[in-house]
């Protein structure tokens, strides 16, 4: 038997069956879709298999597949379940993420891409429509009429239309981000042509006999759906919603049961449990339901990114944990999730993040662009996003958590932009590498802190804001970060407490590396009276031997040494630090 592929990239279904790529079985949610309303939103991050899932619908439920149904879902756990609908509906699609987000070709892009498909759909199902039908068609000129025409047709001979639109908010999130509110709002307000599409899909759903009986519709945020509201108003919003928590993504039993094939085909030399370690930490942890909280989701499209890579070499390979085309993705969301220029509020939920890991909030389901500069709606669409996962419950609202490494360093991204920013000059990425390359081969810590402090220092301009804390140690892990010498944790939990920095060492890009890091940091603000630096020594020190006699460290270590780092700031200057002697369990 041929070994199944890795479906790396690949969102049509009937490709992936026919040419035989492994399929992660989500048929088994189609029932509890028919058991819901009619026309259905969901947010999910990008690439985290949104297509794929609208691409198996459209495979299951068009009256042109209905004889098909054992050839594409013979091995899926719909083949014994199939519900009343299945091969019922003419499928009506649109793929926004194609619109040219150019402000001059935007509105010829959207409506070139309108009346292909419904063109593609008249081809598609002319045989179960009148003779010389495509005449009178073809006369009506803007996607509008057409589809309110076919809509008038389908309804007149009993048949019944399913629409699916895939990633309804790209284009929208890019004007937005790139061009500003005005060009936004003149699509989704008003007259507007996007307002107005949307308007004619409700129009297409109301009435006795009404054509289009389904609808399914993703996203990455409500941003633009919140602004068409008045205009399409019957959707409803299953992002949060616990049944569909595991729809899309891969649930760690989905994904042992995937390398436990590829295992049993030869495919991976390592146990599947080395392989779940691995990614585990990079690609885990999102969960979308307050009650599935602990049932987390790996992202899709990074373990098929990874397993790909790693099929390719025959090793597990951590240069290939973050895909570039994911960069590219947070690239185009961090115009989008903008670090105001004078470093304000919103700026800090981004600090609050890379030093803390998380943050609190009530998850808001729907909101407009000019509400985005609420921090609460801010928080929320970091959520949508997919920087942030429900992680518990406090006081009534959300506990968001940074999910994983991948994410992680996107944040450090966002902050290293926002610094160089507002400091109008470009980072030393050449003077970090080589203090880091120091603290990895030489043991020389001391000048790498000393560096970031006089980083802290010359950055005048910001010194007030950075001023507390997590300001000043989530500014020394965006730079800290920027390489790969360390997996750097903060706030790591130890020994039933907090290591402000756990330097995990990245032994699998540096096998040859010597030292690894615990580092607590006392800090006192500036303006700070008998100071007793004896004290806070002795404090730091009980702190780190407790941390170090952790198992998992140890775990973690490789070959290197642990050493055991306290640093004391007062503001953003460092005005002592030591090392205890090497530990001994």
């Amino acid at each position: 038997m041929i070994t199944k592929q890795i479906p790396y990239g690949i969102s049509d279904y009937e490709r992936v069956i026919k040419e035989s790529y492994y399929y992660v079985d989500k048929t088994m949610y189609i029932e509890k879709i028919e058991q819901s309303p009619s026309f259905l939103f969901l947010i999910r991050p990008r690439r985290f298999g949104k297509s794929l899932l609208l691409s198996m619908l459209s495979a299951y439920y068009d009256i042109n597949y209905a004889d098909r149904f054992e050839e594409l879902f013979g091995n899926q756990y719909i083949f014994n379940q199939p519900t009343k609908d299945r091969g019922k509906y003419l499928i009506l699609s649109f793929n926004f993420s194609l619109i040219d987000a150019d402000p001059k070709l935007v509105k010829a892009s959207f409506e070139g891409h309108c009346k292909e498909r419904c063109d593609d759909f008249v081809s598609n199902y002319e045989y179960l429509f009148p003779p010389n039908f495509k005449v009178e068609y073809q006369s009506r000129l803007s996607t509008d009429l057409r589809l309110q025409y076919l809509a008038r047709l389908a309804s007149e001979h009993n048949l019944a239309i399913y629409i699916l639109i895939d990633e309804y908010d790209k284009f929208t999130s890019t004007i937005l981000a790139s061009h500003g509110k005005k060009l936004y709002n003149d699509m989704t307000h008003g007259a507007g042509f996007y307002r107005s599409f949307f308007s004619v899909l409700k129009g297409m759903t109301t009435g006795n006999a009404a054509a289009v009986q389904r609808m399914f519709i993703t996203g990455v945020s409500p941003l633009t759906m919140d602004d068409l509201t008045s205009g399409f108003n019957i959707g409803s919003n299953v992002t949060l919603k616990p049944q569909f928590n595991d729809i899309i993504g891969f649930s760690e039993q989905e994904l042992r049961t995937m390398l436990g094939y590829f295992k049993a085909q030869e495919k991976i030399p390592h146990t599947v449990e080395e392989i779940i370690d691995t990614i585990r930490p990079w690609y885990n942890n999102y969960c979308f339901a307050e009650e599935c909280i602990g049932n987390n989701m790996y992202n899709s499209d990074m373990v098929l990114y990874y397993l790909d890579a790693y099929f390719d070499k025959g090793e597990i390979v951590l240069q290939e944990m973050i895909d570039h085309n994911i960069k590219t993705d947070y690239n185009q969301l961090n115009r989008l999730v903008k670090l105001d220029a004078a470093l304000g509020k919103n700026f800090s939920v981004i600090q609050e993040l890379a030093e803390t890991g998380q943050t609190i909030t009530a998850i808001k389901r729907a909101f407009s662009a000019e509400e985005l500069a609420n921090t609460s709606n801010f928080k929320s669409l970091l959520f949508y996003f997919g920087l942030l996962s429900i992680a518990g419950t406090f006081r009534g609202k959300s506990v968001l958590r940074v999910p994983n490494l991948v994410v992680r360093d996107q944040l450090f991204h966002y902050l290293i932009e926002g610094y160089k920013d507002r400091f109008n000059k470009s980072i030393d990425i050449d003077e970090i590498e080589e203090a880091m390359e120091d603290m990895a081969y030489q043991g020389g810590w001391k000048p790498a802190f000393e560096l970031f402090g006089k980083r802290l220092g010359d950055a005048s301009v910001v010194r007030e804001f950075i001023e507390g804390e997590a300001h000043v140690k989530g500014f020394m892990l965006a730079h800290m970060s920027q390489t790969n010498h360390y997996i750097i944790y903060p706030e790591y939990e130890m020994a039933k407490g907090y290591a402000d920095f756990y330097f995990q060492p990245n032994i699998y890009l540096h096998p040859d590396m010597l030292y690894s890091y615990i580092v607590e940091i006392k800090y006192l603000k500036r303006d700070a009276k008998d100071i007793d630096i004896a004290n806070m020594r002795s404090e730091a020190s009980e702190q780190l031997r407790r941390y170090a006699a952790d198992p998992k460290v140890a775990a973690s270590l490789g070959s290197t040494q642990l050493r055991l780092v306290g640093v004391i700031m007062k503001g953003w200057e460092v005005i002592d630090s030591f090392e205890l002697p090497p530990f001994k369990e």
